[in-house]
């Protein structure tokens, strides 16, 4: 079992392991719980009851966080013509629109966050799967990330805004960024909730019993707080 320093240990007192929080609770107790020198990523830790091995039971989505994740979001996209032109006016990082922006990534540069793609433009960026894949980059149309030419405005300014994707991974666990420890109370309750609304819609229709177990919310390092599962899927956004 790994040690743990002082401060840790500190952090992990403040947390009662064998209860469940309130939403509200468990997110002033992040901010209590956050001790490293950084501004640490706040994250949920989801457990779904679904089974991934069946194509009808995956679980993948988009949320855009009200407050969005506290750091800049570099945006690529792949289009050409007048969607490539609208692309740089709606604020893109970078826009590969030829052959020699496509090979620059085929060679692995991916100094990117959020890949977006025209569906024109898919049979060229298929060819990046090797690289694009294994670093969650590859544009999707379940995601929202293939788009046609005219949405591409909209879609860019939600990837810098906090537009989040998530997807269960094959222990049928999510793991998901919103925010961060210096953002307000106020700021991580909404951008959970809005993350728990978005998942209770992404629910598959053959789903039975129970649909979200378990759900820990956590920092950077920082120890895991258990909420109540119930009360974090009947989370509204407060006024």
């Amino acid at each position: 079992m790994a040690k743990h320093g002082k401060k840790y240990l500190a952090a992990l007192a403040k947390i009662d392991e064998n209860r469940w929080y309130t939403p509200e609770e468990a997110v002033t107790l992040v901010k209590e719980t956050h001790y490293v020198s950084f501004d640490s990523t706040v994250e949920v830790h989801m457990r779904l009851g679904v089974d991934p091995r069946h194509a009808d039971q995956q679980v993948r989505d988009v949320v855009v966080l009200p407050h969005g994740l506290g750091k800049s979001v570099r945006v690529m996209v792949f289009a050409q013509g007048e969607g490539a032109q609208l692309a740089r006016e709606a604020g893109a990082d970078f826009v590969a629109d030829d052959d020699e922006s496509i090979a620059k990534i085929q060679a692995g540069w991916t100094d990117f966050d959020v890949a977006i793609a025209t569906p024109d433009l898919m049979g060229k960026v298929g060819r990046l799967g090797r690289v694009l894949g294994p670093r969650g980059l590859m544009p999707n149309p379940k995601a929202g990330t293939v788009v046609p030419a005219e949405d591409l405005p909209r879609v860019i300014q939600e990837s810098k805004a906090g537009r989040v994707e998530f997807r269960v991974d094959k222990t049928a666990n999510l793991h998901i960024p919103i925010g961060k420890a210096s953002f307000a109370e106020k700021q991580l309750y909404e951008n959970l909730a809005a993350l728990m609304e978005a998942i209770k819609k992404a629910r598959p229709a053959t789903v039975k019993g129970t649909f979200i177990k378990r759900v820990t919310l956590t920092s950077t390092m920082g120890p895991g707080i258990k909420l109540d599962p119930l009360q974090a899927q009947n989370m509204t956004v407060q006024e």
